[in-house]
């Protein structure tokens, strides 16, 4: 008998919510065509850039603000691009991919 069935005989009537990584895929709008991820230099530092979004402004907002938490760095949002201070592309590619986006990179 596992934890699941153990916790089934102890409270029979609960119904268990939905996992946060099951919302977190729901929440943003995936598309078609992929999310360009390059790399450039600025002022002698690397960043990373992610561009081609199609959704809502809001949604790019939101992964922009998650993936800066996850690799806890800086970066900005800025005329419909993600810039993010470092050169994390194979970090954020993995893991736009395990959101669902299909990803493509450039340069570099």
């Amino acid at each position: 008998m596992d934890l699941q069935d153990q916790l089934k005989n102890l409270f029979p009537d609960h119904v268990p919510e939905p996992s946060k990584e099951e919302d977190a895929k729901s929440d943003i709008w995936l598309q078609d065509e992929p999310i360009i991820c390059k790399y450039e230099k600025r002022k002698g530092k690397p960043i990373t850039i992610l561009e081609g979004y199609t959704g809502a402004t809001d949604d790019f907002k939101k992964l922009a603000k998650e993936l800066k938490t996850k690799l806890s760095v800086g970066g900005s949002f800025k005329d419909d691009k993600i810039i993010i201070q470092g050169d994390y592309r194979d970090k954020i590619m993995d893991i736009l991919k395990d959101k669902g986006f299909k990803v493509k990179r450039v340069g570099g």
